[in-house]
C-alpha cells in the first residue's frame, strides 16, 4: 500500500514557476513508475507527465514539454513536478499518481496507476 501526499500548490502569475512535491510512503516506492495528472474544471483528467520506477526515463505531454520537470527522490521517497513558464490553460488540479509495474517508458494512462493523492490547486492567473 502507498499513500500519496501532495503539496506546493497555489496561486501565480502568468509566466511565473511553481514547485509541486508529493510525498509517498512505503517501503516499495523504488519500485513505483510516478506520474503527474491534472483536471481542470469540466474537463477530464489528463496526464502532464511520468517517471519510471528507476528515473531512467520520462514521458511528458505535448502541452508542457520543455515548460516542466519531473524528478524523483529515492532516499526521501519524493516525487517533484517543477513547473515554469505557467499559462492560465495550466490552471488545475494536479494529482500525483504511483504505478507498481516496471513499464518503461513509464506509461500515460491514468487506469495504469494504481494509487493516487488528493489532489493540489494550481492556479496560473493572466
Amino acid at each position: 500500500q502507498v499513500q500519496l501526499v501532495e503539496s506546493g500548490g497555489g496561486l501565480v502569475q502568468a509566466g511565473g514557476s511553481l514547485r509541486l512535491s508529493c510525498a509517498a510512503s512505503g517501503r516499495t516506492f523504488g519500485s513505483y513508475a510516478m506520474g503527474w495528472f491534472r483536471q481542470a474544471p469540466g474537463k477530464e483528467r489528463e496526464f502532464v507527465t511520468a517517471i519510471s520506477w528507476n528515473g531512467g526515463n520520462t514521458a511528458y505531454a505535448d502541452s508542457v514539454k520543455g515548460r516542466f520537470t519531473i524528478s524523483r527522490d529515492g532516499a526521501k521517497n519524493m516525487v517533484y513536478l517543477q513547473m515554469d513558464s505557467l499559462r492560465p490553460e495550466d490552471t488545475a488540479v494536479y494529482y500525483c499518481a504511483a504505478d507498481r509495474s516496471f513499464t518503461t517508458p513509464p506509461s500515460k494512462l491514468s487506469l495504469e496507476y494504481d494509487y493516487w493523492g488528493q489532489g493540489t490547486q494550481v492556479t496560473v492567473s493572466s
